[in-house]
């Protein structure tokens, strides 16, 4: 275990290396590097959910520690080797989340809010933002299922999301019932929870199983393990009222 565990590590540490040419366009100009807030986004209410050195603020679901399988690697938040899905150790109302997320070829995670622990999984709470390499995942040929929906329920245009390899940057806006998801500066997705399309479209899908699901006016914030390496970075959060 510990020797795929290194392998998974060295992995990790090469994918991300080959995208250090591949940056958000707002790297250059975050003060103090990725992971470091800057002084307009502390005057805006912003503050960090990861601080690129340790794991600390984050727990898995369902559980007080950090399920093996994640590290973080090169100031990236990562899925290394077999883990389980991981959460904030607070929870959230209203607020603006945003954050940038880098996957492997053929790779699949996602982002959950308003996550209620209790149930035996997270998805059964918790409404997902999907993360996705579109390309060779065979969730990709759906726009239902693709980067940047709401997994399964609402569809995303064609586009927008960056390849395997590249970091994509998200803001998921959750304010009352109204959700937004943006990829890469622009919106793709914008819904009510608890309106009556919300529900018809529930009701058409695995969800409408699972009464908790989507329900929670405060949860934690979320992290897919579903196989694959990931990572996330420049992970930060401004609650609203």
């Amino acid at each position: 275990m510990i020797g795929r565990a290194v392998g998974f590590v060295s992995l990790a540490s090469a994918l991300l290396a080959g995208c250090k040419s591949a940056r958000m366009p707002d790297d250059d100009t975050r003060a103090g590097g990725v992971n470091a807030l800057s002084s307009a986004e502390r005057s805006a209410g912003w503050r960090s959910l990861f601080d690129g050195a340790t794991l600390n603020g984050w727990r898995g679901y369902g559980r007080r520690d950090m399920p093996p399988g994640w590290a973080v690697v090169e100031g990236a938040l990562t899925r290394v080797g077999d883990a389980a899905d991981i959460i904030t150790v607070e929870e959230f109302g209203n607020f603006e989340l945003a954050l940038e997320w880098n996957i492997a070829p053929g790779g699949n995670s996602g982002i959950f809010y308003r996550a209620v622990e209790g149930p035996e999984a997270i998805y059964v709470s918790a409404p997902e933002m999907q993360v996705l390499d579109d390309a060779r995942h065979a969730d990709g040929r759906s726009p239902l299922t693709s980067a940047g929906s709401n997994y399964a329920l609402y569809p995303v245009p064609r586009g927008i999301v960056k390849p395997a390899g590249q970091w994509n940057a998200v803001r998921l806006l959750v304010n009352g019932n109204h959700v937004e998801h943006w990829l890469n500066g622009a919106k793709v997705v914008e819904y009510e929870l608890g309106s009556r399309e919300w529900q018809q479209r529930v009701e058409n899908s695995k969800f409408k199983q699972w009464t908790p699901y989507g329900k929670a006016a405060r949860g934690h914030i979320g992290l897919q393990e579903h196989g694959a390496w990931v990572a996330f970075r420049n992970i930060r959060i401004r609650p609203l009222p």
